[in-house]
């Protein structure tokens, strides 16, 4: 397994030492070691640091380090605002630290669960899950968890506007910290009084205590993240006591240092921030600007904190720009959405939580307000739909992808006065990547949304198998753009990603094992994308078909290349194989697709049906870019 060496002498030496260990406990102490390193400073090296982290401790069955790497990987998609593959790994943190009854564990996990669902405008299930943090922290008597556990029950309360009982939250947050010097926590504590004074209207001692705050955490040497938000929210106290000039400033270095470090959670923030101070002081062309960077970024991520405030913003941006229908557009997008959030915000259940501990998550139901329409027509739309969507998809991907080539070839002959360009043209790529990728989500959610009112069971399996079509290519491209060769992927670990996927969408994780026995192998996305369609079809086929009635089972999944040109993929199951005299079940769409991609990649295919079911396949390829 291939590790990634850091740029500095810590992490070049943990490194060192980590190539030469041999004892699975070591690494992974030493693998967490510099992914919280990379952490501080670089999301995507820590993240690759986070998935061997996974591999090993999963390979050697090692259960205390699983939940702590699932949760790394949490943090690290939370900050990038990759909202729910960070809600998925903090779900399988909770369960791994439930199996081996950590409650510490337990507890961090719910608070960035929490920290989740306040991103996602869910301020009753955060108050609910930062609640039931506390319980733990308070069973294990752990003075700085329950210090953490105020600062955050007090965030909630602010967002319901009970901003008393915040502030006592607050303040006995700083008291705690205190009391017990927890330095660090201190920084939060000063944070949360500041938040309170803020919604309170009390701006001078909002700005004291996020000044406090700022130089604590300067005291401490704190991550360039952490540094970054401390700024923005002493910046946030100035413009409130009408320092514009001042804030303006300290929002444009802010912005800076973000986004020299990608820290896309701050860098819309900020520039929420910047579109306002502007509007304040009279720049409407600039405030303009930032404020659509915001509402954009927002709404392409389902980040609905503040959306409301700032469609207001960017109405009152137009009408000062004298655009009327536009400032008419945008408020109507502030009320819609300030009508949609009212019900959670007003909701009296969630006074009752403070005093329980506890909530009965209420069902809602969402009533059929159209017509009905047949299931065919439905099935019909619903085609039409993705086939559009994943032809404009691929056609954008692949004439950008092919231009961008021919770009970087000619680059290659060049002087190093056009190296900038070349890293303009590797951004460019990896935003092709992320949006195809979003795109292939969008598709996915169409199709989840569809199955989901579907009642055919046929046709829902079809709908299902389609979804598990598109994630295979989703996969890619996410990885694509999240590694650091963008021309090719790592098939073991895309390997065990789609099986991931597959075995969860037929929720069969305690009942078939799917195995990757296969060395790294990098192909190119050409060759990856069919083969990762193949591998998809078998394993539908495999989990559908030959493992009835709840039969346990093992899949194997091995792909070899032994020259230059042959590629040598298998994929053998331990189930029921085809019986004789059977005709196979299924509409045969699958097995179509998988030799009309067997035949584009110029290979053969051999099926054997002893004691299970055995495909083998061979293809002639040329060299992978």
């Amino acid at each position: 397994m291939p590790f990634i060496f850091g740029q500095n002498p810590q992490i070049d030496s943990l490194s060192n030492v980590l190539q030469n260990e041999t004892d699975s406990s070591i690494k992974l102490e030493l693998i967490n070691k510099i992914a919280n390193l990379e952490f501080q400073n670089n999301f995507e090296k820590s993240i690759v640091y986070a998935r061997q982290g996974v591999a090993l401790s999963e390979k050697s069955k090692n259960t205390h380090w699983q939940p702590i790497f699932y949760e790394m990987q949490g943090r690290i998609h939370a900050n990038l605002l990759e909202l729910d593959s960070a809600s998925f790994y903090f779900t399988k943190a909770l369960k791994g630290y439930q199996a081996i009854e950590n409650r510490k564990g337990q507890a961090t996990t719910y608070f960035k669960i929490g920290w989740v669902h306040k991103r996602k405008g869910e301020i009753e299930e955060a108050l609910k899950v930062d609640l039931e943090a506390l319980k733990l922290m308070e069973s294990l008597d752990d003075k700085k968890g329950i210090a953490g556990a105020y600062s955050r029950i007090s965030e909630d309360l602010n967002k319901q506007g009970r901003h008393n009982e915040a502030l006592e939250y607050a303040l006995k947050t700083v008291e705690l910290s205190k009391k017990n010097q927890f330095k660090s926590e201190l920084a939060y504590a000063y944070t949360s009084a500041g938040d309170t004074y803020m919604a309170m209207g009390r701006f001078q001692e909002s700005f004291r205590y996020y000044d406090k705050a700022l130089n604590q955490a300067n005291t401490l040497s704190f991550s360039a993240f952490d540094l970054i938000n401390f700024s923005n929210n002493r910046a946030n106290a100035l413009k409130r006591m009408k320092k514009y000039s001042e804030a303006k400033k300290a929002y444009e270095s802010s912005l800076a240092e973000a986004e020299e470090i990608n820290y896309e959670n701050a860098i819309y923030v900020i520039t929420a921030n910047l579109g306002e101070v502007n509007l304040l002081l009279g720049n409407y062309e600039d405030a303009l600007k930032y404020q659509l960077q915001t509402v954009a970024l927002q709404e392409a991520n389902n980040d609905v904190s503040n959306l409301t405030e700032n469609y207001d913003h960017v109405s009152t941006i137009y009408e000062k720009l004298g655009n009327l229908p536009k400032a008419l557009e945008y408020q109507k997008k502030a009320r819609k959405m300030r009508d949609s959030t009212a019900s959670i915000e007003s909701d009296k259940a969630m006074s009752k939580l403070l005093t329980q501990y506890e909530t009965v998550k209420k069902e809602q139901t969402i009533k059929n307000q159209e017509a009905k329409i047949s299931q065919q027509q439905k099935t019909q739309i619903l085609y039409i739909a993705i086939a559009a969507l994943l032809t404009l998809s691929l056609i954008g991907m692949f004439s950008s992808m092919r231009n961008i080539k021919n770009k970087r070839k000619k680059l290659q002959t060049l002087n190093l006065e056009l190296e900038t360009k070349n890293k303009q043209n590797e951004l460019l790529l990896r935003e092709i990547h992320h949006r195809v990728k979003n795109n292939l989500e969008l598709v996915k959610s169409l199709i989840s949304l569809q199955s989901a009112q579907l009642e055919d069971s046929a046709t829902k399996d079809a709908m299902i198998a389609s979804q598990n079509r598109v994630q295979s290519m989703g996969i890619i491209h996410q990885k694509l753009y999240q590694g650091t060769n963008l021309g090719s992927i790592e098939m073991k670990d895309y390997f065990l990603n789609l099986s991931e996927g597959i075995l969860d969408s037929f929720n069969t994780e305690d009942q078939v094992k799917i195995e990757c026995a296969m060395d790294n192998l990098e192909l190119d996305v050409d060759t990856a994308v069919p083969i990762g369609l193949i591998v998809n079809e078998l394993l539908t086929n495999a989990l559908k078909y030959a493992f009835p009635d709840n039969k346990k089972g093992h899949i194997q999944i091995s792909l070899l290349q032994n020259n230059s040109d042959i590629l040598t993929l298998k994929v053998v199951d331990n189930g029921i194989g085809k019986i004789n005299g059977i005709a196979p079940k299924g509409t045969g769409f699958g097995s179509q697709l998988i030799k009309l991609l067997t035949q584009q990649l110029n290979g053969e295919m051999h099926e054997e049906n002893t004691n299970g079911t055995s495909v083998l396949f061979h293809f002639k390829l040329h060299k992978a870019a």
